[in-house]
């Protein structure tokens, strides 16, 4: 007879979508796809997204990153990051002849534009984002300084002054929580009843889809993992989900930063990851809470994704 004690019963609740978006995975393959063309090394100005595990890899294959352009040579490509970039960087690039690719995700370079056109038109524009995200430098970088207040929180409203309350515009960042840009929204509306929108909402699909996934698993699981990097504003943003869903939520770079203490007395775990996060490190999750669990997992689908972004010209000719 054998004396091994049974292993706990746990029911792993996999969030779908999760993971990789169409914008994160065009800039990894914009980076790939450079080095395969071109040769090591290949210079990406901040990581090209936030997830160590990435930048980890892409380092291995011979892309080196840096925080600023000046780090980088003239003689070898550099690629700008998923996150976007102020206009003063593709500007000092063709000053100095240097051979660049923007890995800026389309649904970031579609906030870019709508922010020219509301300036355009005159308008005082409202960014609703977080301060020194490298997205918000870019799109705060798209205009001249005073065109654009950055608004954090429902409190920063009460604060904005424009100079004609009749003539404003908002735009986001693409990686908030919708709830709490909602709430934002709102309170611009009820002080500036004509304020401007976007055409469609500037929070992303993947984003919006990722965050319902997680309510779902919210309420229905003891306690919720993200994966993600700290910077990652989507992940962060997840795991603040999770918790409003009443679950205990958690973000861990891998299974390797997981507190199995932090499952005691659960019998229902939702797993989730960033739209930075590979699926490799979802794997090792399970595999990690399998050597101490006798699992069950169930994927709970949410919003199916279809979305994909085309490569830059000069990596496909």
């Amino acid at each position: 007879m054998s004396d091994a004690v049974p292993r706990p019963k746990l029911k792993v609740l996999l969030a779908s979508p999760r993971g990789f978006c169409a914008g994160v995975d065009r800039a990894i393959q914009i980076v790939e796809r450079a080095i395969e063309k071109y040769g090591a090394p290949v210079y990406v100005r901040h990581e090209i997204v936030h997830n160590r595990h990435v930048v980890d890899r892409l380092r291995a294959l011979g892309a080196v990153f840096v925080e600023e352009l000046d780090e980088a040579p003239d003689d070898r490509p550099v690629i700008f990051s998923a996150h976007g970039v102020p206009k003063s960087v593709p500007a000092a690039a063709k000053a100095r002849q240097m051979l660049f690719l923007d890995a800026t995700c389309p649904l970031v370079s579609k906030v870019h534009v709508e922010a020219e056109r509301h300036y355009e038109a005159g308008r005082e524009i409202v960014l609703i984002g977080h301060a020194g995200h490298p997205e918000v430098v870019g799109t705060l970088g798209q205009l001249p300084e005073a065109s654009v207040t950055l608004i954090e929180t429902v409190a920063d409203v009460a604060h904005f002054a424009p100079r004609d309350p009749a003539n404003v515009a908002f735009v986001t960042q693409t990686t908030l929580s919708v709830d709490d840009t909602a709430e934002i929204v709102a309170a611009l509306r009820a002080r500036f009843p004509a304020i401007a929108a976007p055409h469609k909402e500037d929070i992303c699909y993947a984003t919006t889809n990722r965050q319902e996934a997680v309510k779902a698993l919210g309420v229905k699981s003891d306690v919720v993992l993200v994966l993600g990097s700290a910077n990652s504003s989507n992940s962060v943003r997840l795991a603040e989900v999770g918790r409003r869903a009443g679950a205990a939520a958690y973000l861990i770079e891998d299974a390797d930063t997981l507190d199995l203490d932090w499952l005691q007395g659960a019998s229902v775990v939702g797993v989730t990851a960033g739209a930075s996060a590979p699926e490799v490190l979802v794997h090792g999750v399970l595999d990690r809470l399998a050597e101490s669990f006798d699992l069950t997992v169930e994927e709970v689908q949410a919003e199916p994704e279809t979305v994909s972004f085309k490569l830059p010209r000069a990596l496909v000719e």
